[in-house]
């Protein structure tokens, strides 16, 4: 099956307007099984994941997919309450998430689907910095910077003074939690004083906005703006390595590769158009991935989900 590669802008796009998958489109090969598949969660994994389904219903006309934007964390609110079928994370899920999902009698299965390269951007504006340390990334964004590290030349002194605005995912984000913990040494442990938005769209417009603006995404969000924004390379200690899905293969991105996750529920997954819509995401998680601008996973790795799967259905 080709993958419509205007599909990568596209799903981004979709995001923007809060849309994922409703109908099949009446260009359908054929029709198949009918039925809904709810998902929710991560706006990182969302592109991928919305790029799925459009393609599911192309060839399966009677599938319903809807895919919510609410943030890793709100999208496992939702799954372990039952609510989804499928649930986006671009973080494994919480022991104390785990657990709420228990309790409710919600049985979990975790898919890795594919790799991300996280990424920091600055304004195309700044002709100051192309590259940032960790050490850097923590005075930016440390708790205690709040209120005390505003401008540029607080975090290098061979920088301007232009004012440091920032922008970054909500706290009910995977992204915000894989940051904190590898930038700072604690998830969740962040200045505020940020425009926050699980929407990643509202963090490409601020970062726009301000000659001094910077924030972080997943690597997808980067690639559809590559004209407003500008992708900063980070030292971790190995020398300054610019994000790509080729560095995040290779792991030379460190640390700021991450796995990226769909949960599904057992449960759910005895529903057919649930089975076959994974069977689907599964067989075409290379091209999907590809497309998508996320690093696909490796033979070994999609061996496992498969295995994984099949597993669950037994």
């Amino acid at each position: 099956m080709r993958i419509r590669n205007q599909w990568k802008l596209v799903a981004v796009a979709l995001v923007a307007i809060g849309v994922a998958a409703g109908c099949g489109g009446g260009d359908s090969e054929s029709g198949g099984i009918g039925g809904r598949v709810e998902i929710d969660g991560s706006s990182t994994v969302a592109p991928l994941t919305i790029l799925a389904a459009e393609e599911y219903q192309i060839v399966n006309n009677d599938a319903r997919i809807t895919v919510g934007i609410s943030g890793t964390g709100g999208g496992f609110e939702r799954f372990c309450r039952g609510e989804t079928d499928l649930s986006n994370a671009s973080r494994p899920i919480r022991d104390e998430e785990a657990a709420e999902c228990a309790s409710n009698g919600i049985e979990l299965v975790e898919f890795r689907i594919a790799t991300d390269a996280l990424t920091v951007v600055v304004n195309p504006e700044n002709d100051w910095v192309d590259c940032l340390t960790i050490d850097q990334l923590v005075t930016i964004w440390a708790p205690e910077s709040e209120g005390t590290v505003g401008s540029w030349l607080d975090v290098d002194p061979s920088f301007p003074d232009e004012k440091l605005t920032l922008a970054g995912p909500g706290t009910d984000s995977g992204t915000f939690d894989y940051f904190t913990e590898v930038v700072n040494g604690v998830g969740g442990a962040s200045r505020a004083d940020y425009t926050a938005s699980e929407d990643d769209n509202v963090i490409v417009q601020s970062v726009e906005g301000a000659v001094g603006g910077t924030g972080y995404f997943g690597f997808p969000y980067f690639a559809a703006n590559p004209d407003v924004l500008k992708a900063i390379s980070i030292d971790g200690g190995a020398g300054c390595v610019a994000p790509s899905i080729d560095t995040a293969l290779t792991g030379e991105y460190s640390p700021l590769s991450r796995p990226l996750f769909l949960y599904a529920s057992v449960e759910s997954l005895q529903m057919p158009v649930v089975q076959e819509f994974m069977r689907f995401y599964l067989e075409n998680e290379v091209e999907l991935a590809e497309v998508a601008l996320y690093v696909p996973l490796s033979e070994a790795q999609l061996g496992q989900a498969f295995a994984t799967l099949e597993q669950a259905l037994s």
